[in-house]
């Protein structure tokens, strides 16, 4: 099937790689090499190559592959969760479920670094911004975070940094969710924030604060007046970040109303399925005071070229590869795909339709509250919105739990006298009659459903009273009151996504950011119930089909990486990077080592890295890098030998940040071993290791997997992701634990909980499971010898053009490369922008831009892409070069010419008078595939300083998009 790959391959792995066998013959007579192995023997260093095939399962067909995962899944058991904490079950618009969720014109886009090609789902998170805005009552929000926990541990660390105080005690209120309470405890410890976790109602300030959390409603279900804390707090110069459930601030006083600096919170219950956990989008909003510290990122308004409205990203745009160990975050994802679906669940449902939702859970809540009065039971959690903490009193707990179990029912136990009830939009009457019989022990309840009874109940609600009856409006910009029908929903949707190039377009050959195929059959479980409506603290015999999947992905996953233990939870790859150096500084804390806490950093690391390291309290020194690109191993070993006593890591990307297997490899490991550290590796490029070689053989002690790229999770125009970790033995009892599911055995020598769900975001765990069976242990080899042939193959093609800034041993590349272009600032006034906005008008996203060096591309093809795709980027690259060189022998004017203006728009090319000394033709159709096939831009060069000097990141009023 592909010629000089396994004959063992799947019928899927022929579908997968993007080369046939002729093609993959072809392009190695191009390299000079006979073979496949041949090409992998000269590029990857034999001292690391793994010797055996990978113990994997035999290659299932897409068909089999999900009637096997299926099996899995029927195992689990879908309960009606009235568990809360956080999660509710909610009903995701099929308008929305099908034309974003399953749509790879949404899923398979990039982070929207390039924004002319972005500029949907820019729109589509400016909408998520402004709904946290309304519904929050501060200035400004970001386009999501990872989780509702991970928000509140960046709003406690933004708020440690801002405080002017100097004080390094934050207050937790025992009333925020204990996921929460966990993720904040584990993010403090290395930073030396001292928590406090008690009551707000009597804790009396004697101890100077910078910060303080607490929940809106609380996690049993209270409403709190929190004027009065508030106030105190900022007395004493501290910061008060509230996390509130945003359908309850449709009816309750929003946080920035009574003083909050901060809110934070989820966004699952608008539309986005329980998943056991994940992915959620979660926000963060705070004060414009606050805007260069808010973490993530933020879409902001600026404009084009031709003086057009246009969206980017504002201010930390990229943050981490400028500031490095200076960044305010190392969390340079969003949850870009739940966020566009909880904004859109918003412009589906408008105002009106928001708070019908929340004011129908409410009166629901509000009569199950009744009843169980009636039958005996008192309420501990008033006033409430939509959850209820009820007083057992006398009644057995136990009693309680197995009438529940009979209904198929889980509540939320708080002790032996105490469960919860949390409601939400798929509750019924009848589920509130089926929760009073099963506290009545009977299904004959003692009173009957009276419609005026009914009506009396709700006219009781404590909401409509001060101080917690919202009294301001919120949502009503045009956008969340024009797309009320389907119709008018799903064109409003195909607009947007029709600005947007993702990989239903061209190839996107981003370096570093493995950019392959999402295959459909992928796609297809993260939408099954069995997956996707189970509440992430469900009883795990509840759980059965999600626990093999778990135990059969981390297996799969040591065995590719050759580490004996692997975490699931961190659900990014900031957040595995994160948790990787957690885990280390635990291991030296355990033996009594704690003064180690320096971490050597390559200068061509990820931007990433160092912020991580900062995070757990390291300290970076930077290891140079030799003119080849390696780590320098002579500075290497004397910063080693100058740290040796304090030195607690190293973090190497393998192959190298420069897109080369270095041949050192083994020896650098050994070096920082010699000094008692331990070698964290970013797997960042596993794409070009997987079934060649595994970081746990060759001396790194934990590797973070980017499921995102090497195991096709899809990128969903900035994330989700999963980056899940693996680790040594040794390092094993240090892994990830959680303070409401017990994992592992739950070590009491764990890091304990970097991410709110036990799991991080399990249901698309699916994604990378069904890859790895329908792949095979031959099928991942032979991707990624065909991934270093892409990236080798278009280096070649493309050196005489752009030289390739750095080659490995035999002059190979692993599976990206660098191609430099600095020589044309100087040589015809062109700007590596210049190059990437002009591939635009050629239907391409740029490769990665001026990243690990000023003024190169990083381009990685994938094993996914075809030869014929190679070769069209390849032809674009070189017409462009040709382009080029008309400005540098003064045949084309050096400012005005197509580079400089590119993007061209088509309302550009056809309105106004053109006075360009290049034709239309050439702006527009550049190449042949360009007439067959043209995806246009919807905005000329965007105009990033003036955005950032005009700093707005809400929708604008429907006037200046007129203008």
């Amino acid at each position: 099937m592909l010629g000089q790959t396994s004959q063992k391959s799947s019928e899927f792995t022929g579908r997968h790689i993007g080369p046939n066998s002729d093609d993959i013959q072809q392009m190695l007579e191009l390299l000079g090499i006979s073979n496949l192995d041949a090409l992998i023997d000269k590029t990857v260093p034999q001292a690391i190559r793994f010797k055996e095939s990978l113990q994997l399962p035999e290659a299932l067909s897409e068909y089999a592959a999900l009637a096997k995962l299926k099996q899995i899944a029927v195992k689990n058991e879908v309960y009606r969760s009235f568990i809360g904490m956080g999660y509710s079950d909610c009903i995701t618009p099929p308008v929305i479920q099908r034309n974003i969720l399953e749509n790879p014109g949404w899923y398979t886009a990039y982070t929207p670094y390039q924004p002319e090609i972005a500029q949907g789902r820019l729109e589509a998170l400016l909408n998520f911004q402004t709904m946290i805005i309304d519904l929050t009552g501060l200035e400004i929000a970001n386009a999501s975070l990872l989780d509702e926990a991970t928000a509140a541990a960046e709003a406690m660390s933004m708020s440690y940094g801002v405080c002017k105080n100097k004080a390094n005690t934050y207050f937790v209120s025992q009333d925020c969710h204990p996921q929460t309470i966990d993720v904040l405890q584990t993010r403090a410890k290395p930073l030396g924030i001292n928590i406090i976790v008690g009551d707000h109602q009597n804790f009396d300030f004697a101890q100077p604060l910078f910060g303080a959390i607490l929940q809106y409603p609380a996690s049993d279900g209270t409403i709190y007046d929190y004027r009065a804390f508030i106030e105190k707090a900022h007395a004493e110069g501290a910061l008060v970040t509230v996390a509130a459930d945003p359908l309850s601030l449709t009816l309750l006083t929003p946080p920035g109303e009574f003083g909050a600096d901060i809110a934070v919170g989820s966004t699952q219950r608008f539309g986005i399925p329980l998943g056991f956990g994940g992915p959620h989008a979660a926000y963060f909003a705070t004060k414009e005071e606050y805007k260069r510290q808010v973490p993530g990122r933020i879409v902001g308004v600026s404009k084009d070229s031709q003086g057009k409205v246009a969206l980017r990203l504002a201010l930390q745009t990229r943050e981490q590869h400028i500031r490095r160990d200076k960044a305010t975050s190392n969390i340079c994802t969003a949850q870009v795909l739940l966020a566009v679906m909880a904004g859109m669940y918003a412009v589906y449902h408008g105002s009106a339709g928001i708070k019908a939702i929340a004011q129908r859970i409410h009166h629901l809540t509000l009569i199950t509250s009744e009843w169980l009065k009636r039958l005996g039971y008192s309420i501990s959690s008033e006033p409430f919105f939509d959850t209820l903490r009820v007083e057992l009193g006398t009644k057995p707990l136990q009693e309680i739990l197995e009438a529940a179990e009979a209904r198929k029912i889980n509540l939320r136990i708080f002790d032996e006298t105490a469960v919860g009830i949390s409601l939400d939009e798929t509750t019924t009457v009848d589920d509130v009659k089926d929760i009073c019989r099963l506290f009545a022990g009977t299904d004959e309840l003692p009173f009957l459903l009276n419609v005026q009874e009914l009506k009396w109940i709700i006219q009781k609600s404590g909401l409509k009273d001060e101080p917690f009856n919202r009294k301001t409006s919120y949502l009503t910009h045009p956008v969340f009151n024009s797309y009320h029908s389907e119709t008018e929903l799903l064109r409003y949707l195909h607009k947007l996504e029709s600005k947007d190039l993702s990989l239903t377009t061209s190839m996107i050959p981003l370096g570093s950011c493995t950019m392959k195929l999402n295959a459909t059959s992928e796609m297809i479980p993260v939408t099954w119930a069995e997956f996707g409506n189970i509440h992430p603290f469900a009883p795990k015999s509840q759980t059965q089909g999600y626990q093999i999947l778990f135990q059969q992905l981390e297996e799969w996953l040591a065995e590719i990486t050759g580490f004996a233990g692997i975490s699931l939870q961190p659900n990014a790859g900031s957040q595995g990077e994160y948790t990787g150096l957690l885990v280390i500084c635990e291991y030296h804390e355990s033996r009594n080592e704690q003064h180690r806490n320096v971490c050597l950093i390559p200068t061509s690391a990820h931007g990433t890295n160092p912020a991580s390291a900062v995070m757990c309290g390291m300290n970076v020194v930077p290891v140079a890098c030799d003119l080849d690109g390696n780590v320098d191993l002579n500075d290497l070993k004397a910063k080693a030998e100058k740290h040796s006593n304090q030195l607690a890591a190293l973090m190497v990307t393998y192959p190298s940040t420069h897109g080369v297997f270095e041949e050192q490899i083994q020896e650098i490991c050994a070096v920082v071993h010699s000094h008692g550290g331990q070698v964290y590796m970013d797997g960042a490029n596993m794409n070009a290791q997987v079934g060649l070689c595994r970081p746990g053989d060759f001396g790194a002690d934990v590797c973070h997997l980017n499921l995102h790229k090497t195991f096709c999770i899809p990128h969903g125009g900035g994330g989700p992701g999963m980056g899940p970790i693996g680790v040594a033995q040794h390092l094993v009892p240090f892994l990830p634990g959680h303070v409401v599911v017990e994992m592992h055995e739950n070590n009491p020598k764990s890091i304990g909980a970097i991410a709110a769900a036990p799991w991080g975001s399990a249901s698309i765990l699916v994604i990378s499971w069904m890859y790895i069976a329908m792949m095979g242990a031959d099928g991942l080899t032979d991707a990624t010898k065909v991934a270093i042939l892409n990236a080798n193959y278009m280096a070649k093609k493309l050196e005489q053009y752009y030289p390739v800034l750095y080659k490995g041993k035999n002059a190979l590349v692993a599976h990206e490369c660098i191609l430099d272009l600095r020589s044309l600032k100087k040589s015809a006034n062109i700007d590596i922008d210049d190059v990437a906005k002009r591939l635009m008008d050629y239907g391409f996203h740029a490769p990665t831009v001026s990243w690990p060096v000023a003024g190169t591309i990083m381009v990685e093809p994938t094993e996914s892409e075809s030869k014929q795709e190679l070769d069209r980027f390849c032809d674009a690259m070189i017409a462009i070069r040709q382009e080029i060189a008309e400005i540098e022998s003064g045949k084309v004017d050096a400012q005005d010419n197509v580079l400089k203006n590119a993007p061209h728009t088509a309302e550009n090319l056809i309105t106004g008078e053109w006075n360009h000394p290049y034709s239309r033709e050439q702006a527009a159709y550049p190449a042949p595939w360009t007439r067959e096939h043209k995806f246009w831009v919807s905005v000329g060069r965007i105009d990033n300083a003036y955005g950032d000097r005009n700093f707005v990141c809400s929708c604008l009023p429907m006037e200046a998009y007129s203008q």
